[in-house]
């Protein structure tokens, strides 16, 4: 049995969204995912990429993946990374490969001189939040997300 961790290719965008759609019915957020395959591929793979993602295989097989993106931190003058979403199919779960794919982000920042790995967690998913305490992670209790999106957006946009 062998784990494979790769970026992903062009090809893989049906595969991305179908992850981030089993994601999503896991969070019970199935309702609220609107991506299409062509939306992934266009950010993924487009000409000037903002997004990226890395693939787990285990034994050739997809199990997993890690869709990131970089940050910038003005308090520390440099890059980080936040990660988006990760997610690993639930017949692949306790092989290591969540942890293998958080261990690459975090080689990346160290690898490239960035300040931060941060991403967030539904205050419910006490096994995320139980696996996160246990590659060190602290939350930041003291920040809340604030999020503006659809009507508001466009109301904002419109001033």
């Amino acid at each position: 049995m062998s784990l494979a961790l790769r970026p992903a290719r062009p090809d893989d965008a049906a595969l991305i969204l179908a992850l981030v759609r089993e994601l999503a019915d896991y969070e019970k957020l199935l309702h609220e995912v609107a991506a299409t395959q062509a939306d992934l591929d266009a950010a993924l793979f487009g000409p000037q990429p903002r997004v990226f993602c890395d693939i787990a295989e285990w034994d050739g097989a997809p199990a997993g993946f890690a869709l990131w993106y970089y940050t910038f931190s003005t308090f520390r003058g440099r890059h980080g990374i936040f990660l988006e979403d990760i997610f690993v199919r639930p017949d692949f779960r306790g092989r290591g490969i969540a942890k293998a794919l958080m261990q690459a982000l975090a080689r990346r920042c160290v690898d490239e001189g960035l300040g931060r790995f941060e991403w967030n967690v539904l205050d419910w998913n006490e096994p995320a939040i139980r696996f996160y305490r246990s590659v060190g992670a602290v939350p930041l209790d003291a920040w809340t997300m604030q999020r503006v999106s659809g009507e508001a957006l466009e109301n904002l946009a419109a001033g």
